[in-house]
């Protein structure tokens, strides 16, 4: 006997499968069509900033920020077609989405304020500054923290935060630096061939430039000695070997002038009249 499902009995049972399958069909095209479309998307917004100079750091977290927002976006369309309702699972999204920034609200600050750094560049990596409590050279600089090596070869993790959070010193954006020195001499020195002296120092350093023009001026008559203020124009790269070598030769062409370099001093006077007896 030949078998056959009689349509009056599994009619209903054979369109109800025959629609479930359907609609599996529609979220999985779905699904797989917008999956392929939100990575291209990615891929697009990737190559757009690069070819713009955007920085590789904040390119890939926004490029993967479009993927996976317009990924939510398809598996949401793909849940709409199987017939589920969507709505809850969008409350239950946005409830653990604030949830989730609430916990993490410091790191999505560290998070924002990369951005901010990445935009806007106050610094870049290889650069000297003074930034977020420490002082250094910029070694790296990811979504939350920025990786900052002083001169004494340490290695210190900076929040992002806590970078744009207060004053940002980069002693590496110019091409020239001026080296600051205060110099004092004693009075009775000869003011004018103080001042040759110091000029010669300036003069004579390979480091120092031309222009700018370099200045040594009377900047004080202190307590114990006549001030000068020494100024002179460096490249940024040179300005340590500039500050300590002319401090080096300036303390030596002033003793090879015979130019005293005084210190304070305090003189003591005892009063002897306490300790004398009384006449009678």
């Amino acid at each position: 006997m030949e078998a056959y499902l009689d349509p009056e009995t599994y009619g209903p049972y054979l369109d109800l499968a025959l629609g479930y399958t359907l609609q599996l069909l529609g979220a999985l095209l779905i699904f797989l069509i917008g999956k392929r479309v939100a990575k291209a998307l990615g891929n697009v917004t990737n190559k757009a900033m690069s070819k713009y100079g955007v920085d590789e750091t904040l390119t890939k977290f926004v490029s993967s920020s479009v993927y996976f927002v317009l990924l939510v976006v398809v598996i949401m369309a793909a849940l709409g077609q199987l017939g589920i309702e969507t709505t809850s699972f969008m409350a239950i999204l946005g409830a653990a989405g604030l949830a989730v920034g609430l916990a993490l609200k410091d790191t999505l600050a560290n998070v924002g304020a990369a951005v901010i750094i990445l935009i806007f560049r106050p610094f870049k990596v290889g650069d000297f500054v003074e930034a977020g409590g420490a002082t250094g050279t910029v070694e790296s600089i990811s979504l939350f923290t920025t990786t900052i090596s002083p001169v004494d070869n340490r290695t210190i993790i900076v929040p992002n935060a806590a970078i744009t959070a207060g004053n940002i010193v980069n002693f590496s954006n110019k091409p020239h630096r001026r080296v600051d020195h205060v110099v004092g001499i004693g009075y009775n020195d000869d003011l004018k061939k103080a001042k040759e002296v110091l000029y010669g120092v300036i003069r004579d350093n390979p480091r120092t430039l031309d222009e700018p023009a370099p200045l040594v001026a009377v900047s004080e008559l202190g307590d114990s000695s006549v001030n000068f203020t020494v100024r002179a124009w460096v490249k940024s790269e040179e300005y340590w070997d500039a500050y300590f070598g002319i401090i080096e030769e300036v303390k030596l062409a002033l003793d090879a002038n015979g130019i005293t370099i005084p210190y304070p001093q305090m003189d003591v006077h005892l009063d002897s009249t306490e300790n004398e007896e009384p006449q009678a």
